[in-house]
């Protein structure tokens, strides 16, 4: 059991620790941007006027992304189903407008870079003194499983984590089962088990499973994309082992 500190709150008797990916490890904000507005200029191009309350869906405001919008916290399914309801408003049919959708957000990832996006800073650090403290360690995003596996690799992560686990098919966040089930592959209590993340839904998450605490980062000052949490911090090496 591991004992972590952050800012002024503690956590006693650790077993894991799990961790979303864009937003938390993964410094994925142009990424997630160019894909959204390259999604909705395909679908335009399909159907005019639906651009731009689409970019508004997707949370995107010109060059700015809302790390509490669509595109940033949802699971691709969810962005799918999403962006077909505004296309089945136009009056096509709903498997039509799914259809439409799904395949201008895959055309969307083959015109732009998809390398994994960077780290950011710090994090590989924060990954490697918390493996070394003898916890467990995974990563629990919306993003696909395949996504997280393809960061892990890019990054060269797999020394330090026991869980690569996306969203494919069935619950998304912030569906509590989800934390339980990753306890579950870790076989760790999630009772002592700490989530950490950037949104809301990471927060709502963790809290339903009974998590022994819920740490919410946001790299841009702003506590209201993770209300819930136990703690706010600005820097994934604000997570500290405490040394007795």
């Amino acid at each position: 059991m591991v004992t972590i500190k952050c800012r002024e709150i503690t956590f006693s008797d650790i077993q894991a620790i799990l961790f979303d990916k864009n937003g938390t490890l993964e410094d994925s904000e142009a990424y997630l941007r160019s894909l959204g507005q390259k999604g909705a200029r395909m679908i335009d191009a399909q159907i005019p006027g639906i651009g731009e309350p689409l970019l508004m869906a997707f949370g995107i405001n010109s060059d700015k992304l809302d790390p509490a919008g669509l595109i940033a916290v949802a699971s691709r399914r969810e962005t799918e189903v999403a962006a077909a309801a505004y296309i089945a408003e136009t009056g096509r049919g709903w498997f039509e407008s799914l259809k439409i959708a799904r395949q201008a957000l895959e055309e969307a990832e083959q015109y732009i870079d998809r390398t994994p996006s960077p780290l950011f800073v710090g994090s590989l650090e924060v990954l490697k003194s918390l493996s070394a403290a003898g916890l467990k360690l995974g990563i629990l995003s919306a993003a696909t499983t395949q996504d997280v596996s393809k960061f892990v690799t890019h990054h060269q992560l797999g020394n330090y984590l026991q869980l690569e686990m996306g969203v494919d098919e069935g619950p998304s966040k912030p569906d509590p089962v989800l934390f339980l089930q990753a306890c579950q592959v870790l076989g760790v209590d999630p009772g002592k088990t700490l989530m950490v993340g950037d949104s809301v839904g990471d927060m709502q998450m963790a809290r339903n499973a009974q998590a022994a605490g819920c740490i919410g980062i946001t790299w841009i000052d702003n506590s209201s994309n993770v209300k819930g949490a136990d703690v706010v911090i600005n820097q994934l090496d604000e997570i500290q082992v405490m040394q007795f």
